[in-house]
């Protein structure tokens, strides 16, 4: 895991004291909130419906014990007792008071942590798979990557002031877990005809109220020239960008409006020129990150084989847990255990100081003293013995967070919504609580199998709704709340985004609009075996339409 060098250190220090200052002469009045309003954001501070909210950086999705810990000291001293997971792989804070942000972040420094570049148009925190290093599937470990692009992208002089943020994701394996196709840059490992590994780019991807599949511009940039190939892609788009209309100024409509052809053109010229100069990443700086990710001293144990079915049978509840939050390991003997966040009825991706805390000490325990941050908002210990899977299950039992839910229905993505977030236009925790709760009994959840429900609470898209297999809006009509339904997206390898189904539901009528379209599937799939977004390719979106709206929508 990567520990900051003393340049890091120093550029945190420095901005935590300036930072400091702003607030002082925000607090004595020196400063107006417009004079502040660019300041505060530029340190991650936002101000919501009822309060500041302040969101921090978790680079790549990776943490520490000793930082996790740091982050329920925070939840704890200085917020309401929680934090919430987000889509971006990092944890915000909704309540904290505007003169304890300088103990914050001076707090979050002493742990190699910040919240700078996680608002404001600039490159934002780069995410990636949340196995990265563990996945049995995995081409290369994309994190001593990723941290090499948060150098070089961390203040960069020439892309602080963007048209619009922008996002980068990349995924180490050929199964994308990251939505990296759904990013202002997308980077997926790839292997040439010789066995070199290098990355496929992808640009102009992005969701929000013109959700758009990215377009790959190159399929192969050695790891040597990323930076420069990059730094081309972001020339071009910090140099035609519009800027006069902030609903049109992410990349994602340039490469729409001018084609991918124009935009790769524009790219391949200013790479021509950096190529071969400054940027080229030498193989001695790439070990040298590299070995910061070096994999944890694995024992030579056996591989082992896990008895779901027999486990189910002495302990159903711990069965289920195997079967839905075990992925397979890279190293015999070993698993990745993903903590759902998810629990009946609860709001999606919150977790407790005590959570926090307990779950620092079973990655410090466990897990090589190491943990995920998942962008669909759960937790992730990578490296984890199977034999140890029984003891880790117990201490989540305690912990109130052993739901063995993961990738189910009740496994929802839901943004903070109306209830804290001053774009929304309605709510969303409600909504993903009603649903769960009606679907809380895991004999319902299995017999639906996959499914991945996203909620947002505006076209911001927060939540992901887009790409939800099961997608659902929050808009405001007439002064009251609706919740629009999509069907068929997909944030995987199979990009896809969802098509509205029809006109919207009151809230408290969403659950019983799922449970239909959930029986539509169920009444219809060639068995078991084939999953929700599978039986939506192969029937096409009338029936469930059908099942939604009946006669009325005949009738119409």
């Amino acid at each position: 895991m990567y520990r900051y060098d003393e340049f890091d250190a120093a550029f945190v220090r420095e901005r935590t004291a300036q930072f400091a200052d702003q607030v002082r002469r925000r607090i004595s009045g020196e400063l107006s909130e417009d004079q502040f309003r660019p300041l505060r954001l530029m340190n991650g501070l936002y101000l919501q419906l009822h309060a500041y909210m302040l969101r921090i950086a978790v680079p790549y999705g990776t943490l520490s014990s000793r930082q996790m810990r740091m982050l329920a000291h925070i939840a704890r001293t200085y917020d309401r007792g929680y934090g919430h997971f987000t889509t971006r792989q990092n944890i915000q804070f909704n309540w904290p008071k505007l003169k304890d942000v300088p103990a914050i972040l001076a707090d979050l420094a002493s742990v190699d942590m910040h919240a700078i570049q996680t608002s404001g148009n600039c490159i934002r925190n780069i995410t990636t798979d949340q196995f990265a290093g563990a996945a049995a599937d995995e081409i290369i470990d994309p994190r001593p990557v990723a941290e090499i692009l948060r150098q070089w992208s961390s203040l960069h002089p020439e892309f602080s002031y963007l048209p619009r943020k922008f996002k980068i994701a990349m995924a180490g394996s050929p199964n994308d877990r990251a939505a990296i196709r759904f990013h202002d840059i997308g980077l997926q490992a790839v292997a040439n005809p010789n066995g070199e590994i290098g990355w496929e780019v992808w640009v102009g991807g992005g969701l929000g109220r013109t959700p758009m599949i990215g377009k790959m511009i190159n399929g192969f940039v050695p790891h040597e020239h990323l930076l420069a190939y990059l730094e081309s892609i972001l020339r071009v788009y910090n140099r035609y960008g519009r800027r006069d209309n902030k609903y049109k100024a992410r990349i994602k409509i340039l490469v729409h409006e001018e084609g991918l052809e124009t935009i790769k053109g524009q790219v391949e010229a200013e790479f021509a020129e950096i190529r071969g100069g400054v940027l080229t990443l030498p193989q001695e700086e790439l070990d040298r990150i590299g070995a910061y990710f070096a994999p944890p001293p694995f024992e030579n144990l056996p591989a082992t084989k896990i008895d779901v079915a027999r486990e189910k049978i002495l302990d159903t509840a711990y069965g289920e847990w195997l079967e839905n939050n075990i992925t397979s390991h890279r190293v015999p003997g070993y698993a990745s255990v993903t903590i759902s966040l998810k629990p009946i009825g609860k709001p999606p991706g919150d977790a407790t100081d005590a959570q926090i805390d307990a779950v620092a000490d079973l990655a410090e325990r466990y897990s090589f003293d190491e943990l995920r941050v998942t962008h669909e908002q759960n937790l992730v210990l990578p490296h984890v013995r199977i034999s140890d899977l029984r003891a880790i299950y117990d201490a989540l039992v305690a912990a109130e967070l052993a739901d063995g839910n993961a990738g189910l229905i009740t496994d929802m993505i839901c943004c903070p919504g109306l209830d804290y977030c001053a774009l929304a236009n309605a709510r969303s925790i409600p909504v993903a609580q009603s649903i769960s709760e009606r679907f809380a009994r895991m004999e319902r959840q299995k017999e639906i199998g996959e499914l991945k429900i996203k909620i947002s609470g505006c076209i911001n898209a927060c939540g992901h709704h887009h790409v939800g297999h099961i997608g659902i809006l929050g808009v405001e009509k007439k002064g009251g709340e609706l919740y629009q339904i999509t069907l068929g997206g997909d944030a995987t390898e199979n990009a896809a985004v969802g098509k509205i189904l029809g006109p919207g539901f009151e809230a408290e009528d969403v659950p019983d609009a799922i449970e239909r379209l959930v029986d539509a599937y169920i009444a219809r799939r060639e068995g078991p075996q084939e999953t929700f977004i599978s039986a939506v390719r192969r029937l096409g979106e009338a029936p469930f339409k059908e099942a939604l709206y009946g006669a009325a929508e005949r009738a119409a």
